[in-house]
């Protein structure tokens, strides 16, 4: 027995504790572990990305939300015009929805200095582009700030657009929400109508039609004239869908529905209709295997690149619906069950990964690390969908797009899922969700890659971040990689949580935290490993 254990240079650090000489650099996790602080502004785009209105593992949506609004307030206060665009990188389909970078762009017309007002209104017609995105704006800026002027001029401005057509669609479509009304709306702003149309849109939102005018007054307001007529005819269903192309936010509250009348709603459906009622849409007949003609329809919206840019689609969106359709209705909001239509299984599967932005193969060599340890296991919003089960589908995108590669999980080991490209993502899921229990050690990844001299040019790490189990830091375990199996591998960590920690260390220039649910987290990981970032 000696004590040589003791006394000689040690190489590594437990995880709860911060490396010798770069403790300014390192906070302490909620977990225990102490990483690499991320800064302000990573820590402000995984926010915008991920939320923070769920509660996570190691932290209460109050904590998070609190959190957030702290780093908004200083990256505000630091640089305003950075972070109006951070909101709309966020917002462009990016962040799983508009919520977070709505809450986003109240606070930045809370900042004091003038370019903060500035670039709030310059940014907020394209973050606030729906009906329902303007009611929860002025959800969150009743409660945090009030409606001073540079609101009520956003306000007025957002409801006196030159697109009367477009301002009629969404007072139609959405006219309340938040608690409160189209009519709610008009007063607090003052709102006067700089055109003929607008003064008729506004007529019927303050004071509705007691009487149908014999004619459709202009084209700008014709789908209010066919909902008021509908309303006064709600068996004549059909023809108020096809005459006034209503959408069944307009139609179901006031007409007779029946197969016929979403089968004419369907053949107008948008993209994000069409997903989110797939379910629907089969227990009530429309969609069958023998529908040949919808289904290819089906196909044609949800399987093409396009169309999901367009809608603004997010890959956990389609995620969602496919695990929810599976289900047949055992899952999601939905009181209706339905029998899947294999089909459209497959053509949600396909969707899924055409949702996020690919390219052809790098012919490098991938380690791809999904999370899978208990922290990994709780919901991610309201998206009924696991930290660990959106690591899991992320991971897969990467590896299909590639060649060489191989899937695994870490906890406290390294463990094999059984997942490859050829997997669905339905059976990926599945596969990884199985496997969520034990502590978090980032470490263990290297340590099997280092044993079994397994040489990648890119490692990827799916995780939260929370690293504390292990006798040396991640970022001590890659650098024992480098020295013994390849020199040059670079390392990928994205974080899925909220939290400002980063397991990269800040010296490393082969090492990158990118941040959240991006669509485009692939295709970066793609040119960070040809070199082209």
């Amino acid at each position: 027995m000696n004590y040589k254990f003791f006394t000689k240079n040690k190489t590594s650090t437990p995880q709860n504790k911060p490396i010798p000489g770069r403790e300014a650099e390192m906070i302490q996790g909620r977990s225990g572990g102490f990483m690499f602080d991320a800064g302000i502004w990573k820590m402000l785009r995984r926010c915008l990305l991920v939320g923070t209105a769920q509660s996570t593992y190691y932290a209460g949506k109050q904590e998070l939300t609190e959190d957030f609004v702290a780093v908004l307030k200083q990256a505000v206060a630091e640089n305003p015009r950075r972070v109006a665009e951070e909101i709309l990188y966020a917002s462009d389909g990016r962040a799983i929805n508009n919520s977070a970078p709505i809450l986003a762009l109240v606070l930045l017309s809370m900042g004091e200095a003038p370019e903060a007002k500035k670039a709030f209104m310059e940014i907020f017609p394209q973050v606030v582009r729906t009906g329902s995105h303007f009611y929860e704006w002025l959800s969150y800026t009743k409660s945090l700030r009030g409606f001073g002027k540079v609101v009520r001029e956003a306000g007025k401005n957002w409801l006196s657009r030159e697109d009367v057509k477009g301002l009629a669609y969404q007072l139609l479509k959405y006219q309340q929400r938040q608690g409160f009304t189209n009519r709610d709306a008009l007063r607090l702003f003052h709102v006067k109508p700089p055109t003929e149309d607008h003064r008729q849109l506004f007529e019927w939102v303050v004071k509705g039609w007691e009487e149908l005018p014999g004619e459709i007054p202009s084209q700008a307001i014709a789908q209010i004239w066919w909902y008021e007529w509908l309303k006064r005819n709600p068996t004549q269903t059909h023809e108020a869908i096809t005459q006034g192309r209503l959408t069944h936010e307009m139609a179901a509250p006031v007409g007779k529905m029946d197969k016929a009348a979403w089968q004419l709603l369907f053949s107008e459906m948008p993209i994000g209709a069409m997903l989110r009622n797939l379910g629907s849409l089969t227990e009530l007949g429309v969609l069958q295997t023998h529908e040949s003609a919808n289904l290819l329809r089906v196909e044609a919206v949800l399987n093409n690149k396009e169309h999901l840019r367009k809608g603004r689609i997010h890959p956990i969106d389609v995620l969602k619906a496919l695990k929810t359709y599976q289900s047949g209705g055992k899952l999601g909001r939905s009181q209706k069950t339905w029998n899947p239509v294999s089909r459209i299984v497959d053509i949600l599967e396909k969707a899924v990964e055409l949702s996020f932005d690919v390219v052809q193969p790098t012919n490098k060599v991938f380690m791809h690390a999904v999370d899978v340890s208990g922290s990994m296991g709780g919901m991610v919003a309201d998206m009924g969908l696991t930290c660990c089960e959106i690591a899991t589908t992320m991971a897969l995108v990467t590896a299909k797009a590639e060649k060489n590669y191989m899937i695994r999980g870490f906890a406290t080991d390294f463990r094999d899922l059984g997942i490859t490209a050829k997997d669905s993502f339905g059976s990926a899921v599945r596969k990884a969700s199985n496997q969520n229990f034990g502590g978090t050690d980032a470490s263990v990844a290297y340590d099997w890659m280092i044993k079994n001299k397994f040489k990648a040019d890119v490692v990827c790490f799916w995780t939260d971040s929370e690293s504390w189990a292990g006798y040396k830091h991640p970022s001590q375990a890659l650098a024992k990689y480098r020295q013994k199996v390849n020199p040059d591998v670079k390392a990928v960590y994205v974080t899925l949580t909220p939290y400002q920690i980063t397991l990269v260390d800040p010296k490393d220039p082969l090492s990158w935290d990118l941040g959240g649910f991006d669509p485009g987290i692939p295709r970066i990981i793609q040119m960070l490993a040809t070199g082209e970032l």
